[in-house]
């Protein structure tokens, strides 16, 4: 029986024997293939040039969520024991209609637009949940609240020190009565009559009946909220976005009068649903419906007197938007979770939930800007003091000590003003309109804080008027006393929304979304402009380098001169090439250049500008250029700015790459060339090898 069993049993060693070899050798093929695989990961992580210095990354609205908001480092303004040196004073007045409920009243998500958001809230509570949603700090606002702002963009000088609510009181007339008079809306009422009604007077009978007494000189402001919406939020979301026709629109959006037309005619086309369009629209005053983002923007208005910078992005000939998201007098106030579209939501917590902030000629016009944070430059001043090189720190701190919160180059000399030759807005889209602009101002926009909801991160360069009004002249004219450069003037091409019938309906041209992508940034291969040179006003302006704290707060290095003057200053470059001969990896190898600025500072009369500039005009400005020679080579400069002080030397830095079977050897040139005196130039070499 052994002697049976013995064959079984060397069969089974054998083949036990062979699978062990077997094993053995996939385990070293698996250690080969992910040895191979980390060296192959290894080889293309050195095998690419960096990224960009400063990439620019432009998110849409449409795709922003409550996660991209980040909070301010620094001080909370909206610590309600914060106490601000301009108090105001605010009183909330609900109203609501006999057809009308207030939306918040309702089961959640139960009303024909999809509202409210959250569980209701019963009609006694509804004025102080809105004066509660509006001025202060709460999990369901998200934080961000109207008194936050203002605390926030005046860093304390202004803001909310008595809110009172009053109501909910009942209106004697349907919402339709107030709602559907403007915009060529007053006769399409469902009793046939020619709507007239005005919310503030008929609102303010009830509240004078029940207080005793006319209070409203007790306040600085009456925001009253009305039960529904504001038709600007849902206009389009609810009309011609929704429904293939005017034709098309289903009773319930319809007249309540069946022999009336189910649509009406709106601010910006020809049509939308009855039931959108009977809504209110704002017309400049501080009635609010309980979709609005734009207390905050309402309050400019009525606290500042700032002007509104919007136009019509609608109707032909389109005018390209002044500012677009980057001010809360222009379209910024529709910024928050979603975008414009989503401007609907009850409460108001998409968009419109997260305006930005002011730019520099509406902070000025608040007297938001303390002495010595905004460096301030002549145009004729620059042609005699030569190049002014100085930090911006992001606008929603405070600048970081040796920077500012912005600079200005007032546009003035013999000829002072504009010289921007006019272009005609009927035939381009792109004009500014009257050429009556004042000034420049450049300032950085980071997105934390309240411009979280800001398309990018960059420096934000626009031409500015002295005076807040005045409208830019031509069909469609609006008030543009802020004018944006923009990095990408091109049509940015992004769909607006898809159609009912399914069809792609792009941005306009004057979409203030065409501006998403304005901002300048440093550096090469960045996605945008690190220059922007104006002829007709002899000016050139650099974003040269950025950086960020530990804090992460952005501070941008940047340089303006005049295209008629360099200056008294004595111009000089040297470059120096690292040694005689460099081994390169068969990789990425970093070649580093020593620049020396060997020009001589010169006394300039400080009284050249209207800031002391003496401190920002000890540098000159380089640009760069790199060139490699040797079959297979690639060579690449992060940078093609340099900002040298006098007198010092700053390393360059230069990397090299060789493909695979590239020659054994390349030569390697760099050159400096001075922004202010382009015949100062300086050349280096090196060798290479592999």
């Amino acid at each position: 029986m052994a002697d049976n069993q013995t064959p079984v049993r060397r069969r089974a060693l054998s083949t036990g024997f062979w699978l062990i070899v077997i094993f053995i050798l996939i385990a070293v093929s698996l250690l080969i293939f992910i040895n191979n695989r980390t060296k192959t990961s290894a080889t293309s992580e050195l095998s690419s040039f960096p990224p960009p210095i400063d990439p620019q990354v432009v998110q849409d609205q449409d795709e922003m969520t409550w996660a991209d908001y980040h909070p301010l480092p620094g001080p909370n303004w909206a610590d309600p024991s914060l106490k601000p040196e301009r108090g105001f004073k605010l009183a909330v007045v609900a109203v609501d209609f006999p057809n009308q409920p207030f939306v918040i009243t309702r089961a959640k998500g139960s009303d024909p637009f999809g509202n409210p958001q959250i569980e209701p809230i019963s009609r006694e509570k509804v004025p102080q949940f809105y004066a509660d949603f509006f001025t202060r700090s709460l999990p369901v606002n998200h934080g961000l609240d109207i008194n936050h702002y203002w605390m926030w963009q005046s860093r304390g000088k202004f803001g909310l020190t008595q809110v009172d609510t009053f109501g909910p009181f009942e209106m004697s007339k349907p919402h339709w009565w107030y709602g559907l008079n403007e915009h060529r809306q007053n006769k399409y009422t469902p009793d046939g009559s020619v709507a007239s009604g005005r919310l503030e007077k008929d609102c303010d009978e009830l509240w004078i009946q029940s207080a005793g007494q006319d209070i409203r000189k007790n306040y600085d402001a009456i925001l009253r909220i009305y039960a529904g919406y504001d038709e600007t939020g849902v206009w389009m979301e609810f009309g011609q976005m929704k429904f293939k026709s005017k034709d098309d629109i289903p009773p319930e959006w319809g007249n309540p009068n069946p022999e009336r037309p189910r649509w009406v005619p709106t601010r910006y086309v020809e049509w939308t649903s009855w039931l959108a369009g009977s809504q209110q629209w704002g017309l400049s005053s501080m009635r609010q419906g309980e979709n609005s983002g734009t207390i905050a923007h309402e309050l400019g208005h009525f606290a500042f007197r700032l002007p509104d910078l919007n136009n019509n992005p609608y109707v032909q000939p389109y005018r390209r938007a002044a500012v677009g998201p980057w001010d809360l007098m222009d379209r910024a106030c529709f910024n928050g979770p979603g975008g414009p579209h989503q401007r609907w939501v009850v409460p108001p917590i998409a968009g419109g939930a997260g305006p930005a902030g002011l730019m520099i000629r509406d902070r000025m016009a608040c007297d938001f800007i303390p002495d010595g944070q905004l460096l301030t430059l002549s145009r004729e001043g620059l042609a005699k003091s030569g190049l002014v090189v100085a930090g911006v720190t992001a606008r929603e701190v405070d600048p970081l000590p040796g920077s500012y919160t912005g600079i200005n180059i007032r546009l003035d000399g013999f000829e002072p003003g504009d010289r921007t030759p006019f272009s005609d807005p009927a035939t381009d889209p792109f004009s500014s309109g009257n050429p009556d602009y004042n000034f420049y101002s450049l300032e950085v926009v980071q997105r934390i804080g309240f411009d979280s909801f800001c398309p990018d991160n960059g420096v934000l360069l626009a031409k500015n008027k002295d005076k807040l009004w005045g409208n830019n002249g031509g069909p469609n004219a609006f008030n543009s006393y802020i004018w944006v450069i923009d990095a990408h003037p091109e049509d940015i091409n992004v769909v607006d929304y898809i159609s009912p019938s399914g069809e792609k309906v792009m941005r306009t041209i004057a979409d203030y979304r065409q501006l998403n992508d304005a901002l300048f940034h440093a550096g090469l291969n960045s996605g945008s402009q690190f220059e922007y040179q104006d002829e007709p006003n002899r000016l050139h302006f650099y974003v040269v380098s950025v950086d960020r704290n530990q804090d992460g707060i952005l501070t941008y290095t940047l340089a303006i001169r005049s295209l008629d003057g360099t200056g008294p200053q004595i111009r000089g470059v040297e470059l120096t090439s690292p040694s005689a001969e460099i081994k390169a990896a068969q990789g990425l190898t970093a070649v580093t250049f020593s620049l020396k600025n060997t020009g001589q500072p010169a006394e300039v009369d400080p009284k050249l500008h209207p800031s002391d500039a003496s401190s920002h005009l000890t540098s000159d400005l380089y640009r760069l250029e790199v060139s490699i020679n040797g079959q297979g080579w690639q060579a690449q400069l992060p940078n093609a700015l340099a900002s040298v002080q006098f007198g010092q030397t700053s390393d360059i830095t230069v990397y090299v790459l060789p493909s695979r079977g590239a020659a054994g050897e390349a030569t390697l040139m760099l050159k400096a060339t001075s922004e202010s005196q382009p015949d100062k130039t300086a050349e280096a070499t090196i060798n290479l090898s592999l």
